[in-house]
């Protein structure tokens, strides 16, 4: 019944923003209004929405440990080509890292929004090709 729509990220520059995440993330613009525009993924039904806001705001959050935690991530299937993607494409990024069999790292847009990308080893219950399992047993 429910599904990920958009995700929607604050900007403090909407073209340059734009630009960015169309270039940087290969990401298509749907349509632009007067303080947003909407984009889509190449191979996902989930859009990406960017909003003109006049100061930066969080897009992240601070776990019990204090550690901050990006809000939503980015799946991959080589999390080595996507890294070396970001890089090579002047994207600010952090080290990949592994918990649990999972690797992942953060990249930040212009206005230092952090994302994460996760690759899930097969055997992982999060695992793109598990989940479609557990979807069709129990919807």
């Amino acid at each position: 019944m429910f599904r990920i729509g958009s995700i929607f990220i604050p900007v403090t520059d909407l073209e340059k923003a734009s630009k960015w995440y169309e270039k940087k993330l290969g990401v298509k613009k749907i349509d632009n209004w007067e303080d947003g525009a909407g984009f889509c993924f190449p191979s996902s039904s989930t859009q990406l929405a960017l909003i003109h806001v006049d100061t930066w705001q969080a897009t992240e959050f601070i776990r019990k440990d204090k550690a901050k935690n990006p809000y939503f991530n980015f799946m991959v299937d080589h999390i080595g080509e996507a890294y070396e993607y970001l890089n090579n494409n002047g994207v600010k990024t952090t080290e990949i890292k592994e918990f649990g069999g999972m690797k992942y790292f953060d990249f930040f847009d212009l206005d230092g929004n952090p994302f994460s990308v996760v690759d899930e080893p097969i055997d992982s219950p999060f695992h793109t090709a598990n989940v479609q399992k557990l979807q069709k047993k129990t919807f």
